[in-house]
């Protein structure tokens, strides 16, 4: 896997979408290291749940909760998989996935394409390696009840996940923003609890970076008042700052290198809106350690990342744990709990 540099062109010769199925398909075929073990200095605990590490592989890479096993194996302190539907669904019409290298960026207009909520939820079922598997929930595109496809997600995989993730930010299904809306929020929010009834799993909503700053503050209102676990900040934008790759001009979420001052601003702006009451994870254009850190500083207790990953390789969530380790300690913070909002403080 550390050769991953010298193979990078060849993968990158196919299609994106084919490469990355060939990818899932060659991880199917490797037998599951070992979650990573707990560390003194990294592990944090999060919504009632001790992740071994902050370092998270956020949804979109293992839709179907094909891989989960062989992720935790690489390094990372937890996997979200997903988005899962309550039905199979094809998903937009191909292409639907580009990669912008010069920007070490990532363009998709995928469209919550996965092989449906039971599929998954029978996978993860069978599931007898340890480690946070977290399940990432979504609507399906000609759904006539969109909050209706929310609870039967949660009804659904509440048993099998670790905890939840309600996806309302993608910008790839036509509507689905609408429900980060206040009034459509708060409804959400109140069918999620119920469905979730006595299950003890967190729940944790998924925003958009694109958020005005007086949307930020009543989320964060609603988020406090309903009593979710916790928000992750931020998924693609629709924004296009400043890209030279000849894909910029597509259609879809942007991900990767050119989020990362937007999705941190976003968190900054979430932080300063909650006060800390509420755990923040962080997601968007985190490619080292050093962006690891800032976002921790910034008010995250976790960090996701998935774009990173193309261009960097499979042994990117380990080196990024080690190189936070060494910030943390150089910085003399004793646990990473301690850093958590240091910079906002």
């Amino acid at each position: 896997m550390a050769l991953y540099p010298l193979i990078r062109p060849l993968i990158f010769v196919l299609d994106a979408e084919r490469a990355h199925r060939l990818t899932i398909r060659a991880l199917k075929l490797v037998p599951p290291g070992d979650p990573p073990k707990p560390d003194r200095l990294l592990s944090i605990q999060v919504a009632g749940l001790h992740f071994p590490n902050p370092v998270g592989l956020a949804a979109g890479f293992d839709k179907d909760a094909e891989v989960p096993a062989q992720m935790l194996g690489l390094g990372f302190g937890f996997v979200e998989v997903g988005t899962l539907t309550p039905l199979p669904q094809a998903g937009n019409p191909r292409p639907r996935l580009f990669r912008l290298a010069e920007d070490r960026a990532v363009i998709n207009r995928m469209g919550f394409n996965n092989r449906g909520m039971e599929t998954a939820r029978l996978r993860l079922a069978k599931r007898k390696s340890g480690g946070i598997v977290g399940v990432n929930i979504g609507a399906n595109k000609d759904s006539v009840d969109r909050i209706a496809d929310y609870v039967a997600g949660v009804r659904a995989m509440a048993s099998v996940a670790d905890y939840l993730t309600i996806n309302i930010s993608s910008p790839n299904t036509p509507g689905l923003r609408a429900l980060q809306d206040k009034g459509a929020l708060v409804e959400l929010l109140e069918a999620v609890r119920a469905a979730r009834g006595e299950a003890d799993v967190p729940v944790f909503l998924k925003l958009a970076p694109d958020l005005e700053r007086i949307d930020v503050d009543d989320v964060a209102r609603i988020a406090i008042d309903r009593k979710l676990d916790g928000l992750i900040v931020a998924n693609t934008t629709i924004s296009r700052p400043g890209l030279i790759s000849d894909h910029r001009g597509e259609a879809g979420g942007l991900s990767g290198a050119p989020l990362k001052g937007l999705a941190l601003q976003r968190l900054r702006d979430f932080r300063s809106a909650t006060g800390g009451a509420l755990p923040l994870i962080a997601a968007g254009g985190i490619e080292n350690g050093v962006d690891a850190f800032q976002r921790i500083r910034a008010g995250a207790s976790l960090v996701q990342l998935y774009s990173a990953l193309v261009y960097q390789g499979p042994t990117l969530a380990a080196a990024i744990a080690a190189e936070l380790k060494r910030l943390l300690r150089r910085h003399g913070f004793e646990r990473l709990s301690d850093a958590v909002g240091s910079a906002t403080s």
